[in-house]
């Protein structure tokens, strides 16, 4: 996936609910939030369990594979994300621990994405402070 060094790149909201996630991608390790609680498993990063309503939360590892569960190809640049040179594809992975994570496709072209590929986190140094988790193909 190309950058376009003139445009500046969009940068995630980074609050104390999903400072945890960010700060392994960073470190090129994907983590999710898990209710100490319940156990539940939750992504996107939130000040509650959605279950039990617990306030007590851990980050735990993740594996980072999981299936193509959802995705949009951008086509056209106009409609692209600002800094990035379309084509490329959008992704909802269901993760083998049960959440959805939404992140761009780093290997395979639109053409060839398909519902139930599988795939594994990749990580995108763009800048000195800002890493994005991706996903890629299994095994490539």
């Amino acid at each position: 996936m190309e950058y376009n060094p003139k445009i500046p790149t969009l940068r995630p909201y980074i609050d104390p609910d999903n400072q945890g996630f960010w700060d392994g991608v960073r470190e090129h390790r994907l983590v999710i939030q898990k209710c100490k609680d319940c156990g539940l498993v939750i992504h996107r990063p939130r000040p509650m369990c959605p279950r039990c309503l617990s306030t007590e939360r851990e980050w735990t590892p993740s594996m980072g594979k999981g299936v193509i569960y959802a995705y949009v190809n951008v086509i056209y640049q106009n409609a692209g994300y600002p800094g990035i040179k379309a084509p490329y594809s959008v992704v909802v992975v269901e993760i083998t621990e049960g959440v959805r994570i939404l992140a761009n496709l780093y290997d395979i072209e639109p053409e060839g994405v398909r519902i139930g590929t599988p795939v594994e986190i990749c990580f995108d140094d763009i800048a000195d402070d800002l890493t994005l988790p991706k996903f890629k193909r299994l095994n490539s």
